[in-house]
């Protein structure tokens, strides 16, 4: 395995890890790899410094902290976000039809009138997307939490 910090288009910096470099650049080429922030498929390699362990000087244990003393990963207002977040996707789903990769499709035939109109959830490439909306057709990318794609 291999951790890569990669950075969007948006500048937003994240980490990811691969089976292997390949994999990295066989994900990306393909518009599989997205931050987490702005779902942009435009990311990159930032420059990592590595991590190599000095072997010239003895280094004195860490000690275990206490068991009371738990440092949150992320605060809690992010936290709250994040639920609600995961709750309003969550009821966008429960409430709409998925239709999978389908979606641009059946956006169209319900915008055009040639299909019953009513909420539907899927799949659309950003080109896709992007002609939904110089159609005049409303679409929204659901949020996904950092974490849910972990």
């Amino acid at each position: 395995m291999i951790r890569y910090a990669l950075v969007c288009e948006a500048g937003h910096e994240f980490e990811s890890w691969f089976p292997s470099s390949d994999s990295y650049d066989d994900q990306a080429a393909r518009g599989l790899v997205a931050c987490p922030v702005c779902d942009s498929t435009k990311v990159g390699k930032a420059l990592m410094a590595p991590r190599l362990a000095r072997t010239d000087q003895a280094t004195a244990p860490v000690p275990a902290p206490a068991e009371d003393a738990r440092v949150p990963m992320i605060s809690e207002p992010e936290r709250q976000v994040r639920a609600m977040l995961r709750a309003f996707r969550a009821h966008v789903v429960a409430n709409s039809e998925a239709v999978g990769p389908r979606f641009a499709e059946e956006a169209r035939k319900i915008h055009y009138g040639e299909s019953e109109e009513r909420s539907i959830h899927g799949q659309a490439s950003p080109e896709e997307a992007r002609a939904l909306i110089e159609e005049g057709i409303s679409v929204a990318a659901l949020p996904i939490v950092p974490d849910d794609r972990n």
